[in-house]
């Protein structure tokens, strides 16, 4: 047992947790939410068409597609450890890069390449739950980690319009110095305390143990090379597409559409990551008790109609109720198929099961922000985008309530 664990008063599980924290604030809260924040002013400065901003925006999901179908590998070979901090490297350094850009082209090949890091550094991070954590934990121990993402939001949402509005039209070249450094940081403090599984300290995962039956092994197997995997995949896909555009274009939105000043809007937008910093670890331990199915069926619920209200163009109160609704479920949906994975497989195939959904994710992502942007540039606002969303949702729904039980999958 290593002398770190020996001295702290909680399970070393915990500080694990806390590792994932981090490392999403960064690889995704920062990297990916900021974005969104920086993105009027960078419009201004760079003098960017709504088409060219959503190309940029799937430039960074494209490398996020690309390293979710080698973060199996880079596991392998690396190790969880050593792969995120990588990723977390090459975030920071992209962000300095884009802090000099001069152009559209330098942008979107730095931001694909943050793209490409951030699902380094995401993936190995989610998969470390299922070896720390047993299963009547997962869901938390996920949606402690997720919490990442909102705090970065809350933390975005009041640092950057300080930053661009101190800078002038070249205000954004602060932000993305000041959040490329706090990358940095965190990759130091993440490569220092991170461990790769709970044998390396000589612990064994939280919660108790479930032992299970010759036969649940056997099913498991099954479902993970059955339907499970293609079902689970599909509704993730449906997540990443609409997500991200609510993620990326609400601010311009805010902006353009509904005439906020940008501080305005990024007052709304904290208000995102406020809700959303207990929405992973609510959710998942929501599912915990009452189960994965319903647990998504909750959540696709809900952001139905936080896409249908704003897409409708309403403004005043549903706007504001919207975002609210928006932000208490955003990172629901990963938290709970984080958790899914450690009940429907086998530890040995997590890593693998995780990046094949993750996949079908990333494709949701990467097409979402194109195509809403294209729509966009035609209709002359999101409105139409944020409509076609909630009818993705409406799909989500119906595909979450044919998942099978887990008990009958063997979990």
């Amino acid at each position: 047992m290593s002398r770190i664990s020996q001295k702290i008063p909680f399970h070393y599980g915990w500080l694990i947790a806390t590792c994932g924290f981090l490392t999403l604030f960064s690889c995704l809260g920062l990297a990916r939410f900021a974005f969104g924040m920086l993105l009027p002013s960078m419009r201004a400065g760079l003098e960017l068409a709504y088409d060219q901003m959503g190309f940029i925006s799937t430039g960074n999901f494209s490398g996020y597609l690309v390293s979710v179908a080698l973060a199996p590998f880079a596991i392998r070979i690396f190790r969880p450890r050593k792969t995120i901090v990588g990723g977390l490297l090459l975030i920071a350094v992209c962000m300095f890069g884009i802090s000099r850009a001069q152009g559209y082209g330098t942008v979107l090949v730095l931001y694909s390449l943050i793209g490409f890091g951030s699902g380094m550094a995401n993936i190995p991070a989610m998969v470390l739950v299922s070896h720390w954590f047993r299963r009547e934990r997962r869901g938390r121990a996920a949606g402690a980690m997720i919490m990442g993402n909102g705090s970065a939001i809350v933390f975005a949402g009041y640092l950057v319009p300080l930053l661009t509005g101190a800078g002038g039209i070249d205000g954004w070249r602060n932000g993305w110095l000041t959040i490329g450094v706090i990358s940095l940081l965190i990759a130091l403090v993440v490569g220092t305390l991170l461990r790769n599984d709970p044998v390396d300290l000589g612990l064994e995962p939280v919660g108790k143990t479930e032992p299970a039956t010759e036969g649940d092994l056997v099913e498991k197997e099954e479902v993970s090379g059955g339907r499970i995997i293609m079902q689970l995949g599909l509704i993730y896909l449906i997540f990443g597409a609409t997500y991200v555009i609510y993620g990326t274009f609400i601010v311009t939105t805010m902006v353009d559409s509904f005439s906020f000043s940008e501080a305005r809007a990024g007052f709304y937008w904290s208000w995102v990551g406020l809700f959303s910093i207990f929405s992973g670890i609510g959710f998942g331990s929501l599912s915990d008790r009452i189960g994965r199915k319903k647990g998504l069926v909750a959540v696709y619920v809900v952001q139905t109609i936080a896409y249908f209200l704003v897409g409708a163009g309403l403004g005043g109160s549903s706007l504001a109720f919207s975002i609210c609704l928006y932000g208490v479920s955003a990172f629901a949906i990963p938290t709970i198929m984080v958790a899914a994975i450690g009940d429907y497989l086998q530890l040995s195939r997590a890593a693998a099961a995780f990046s094949a959904i993750t996949f079908f994710f990333a494709i949701g992502q990467t097409v979402g922000p194109a195509v809403a942007g294209v729509m966009a540039e035609g209709s002359g606002s999101f409105f139409s985008s944020y409509l076609a969303s909630a009818g993705l949702t409406v799909i989500a729904i119906v595909l979450s309530l044919l998942l099978p039980a887990p008990e009958k999958a063997g979990a």
